[in-house]
């Protein structure tokens, strides 16, 4: 079964942590990306730009706004994806738990529906 990983973390503080700190949890996504493929897991993922780069589109009575940044403020915004093969929630939860940002922000783990 596919499931999302939803990586959330609060951008400000992630920037604030200075480049040396940025350079070793790159380095930190790296290595968990690798081991995932190996493992047979990966499927894809993707690091998203940061939130002032959103658009907001909404259609309401037919009518089409887009507003700029995201859906909602909130304390964390975010920042990227995996898409897995699990066998099941447990497996997915257990290679949730290893992705960096974890440690620091949050994971959503969200089986896929598939469309057909």
């Amino acid at each position: 079964m596919n499931y999302l990983l939803l990586i959330y973390t609060n951008e400000a503080e992630l920037m604030g942590l200075g480049e040396t700190a940025l350079q070793k949890v790159s380095g930190e996504y790296v290595d968990f990306t690798k081991s995932i493929v190996q493992a047979g897991n990966f499927k894809a993922g993707d690091r998203l730009k940061p939130v002032s780069s959103a658009s907001t589109v909404r259609v309401r009575n037919g009518k089409t706004a887009i507003t700029d940044g995201p859906f909602a403020e909130t304390r964390e915004q975010l920042g990227g994806y995996y898409l897995i093969e699990a066998k099941n929630l447990d497996e997915a939860t257990a290679i949730a738990a290893r992705v960096p940002g974890a440690r620091f922000g949050s994971i959503e783990v969200r089986p896929v529906w598939p469309m057909t």
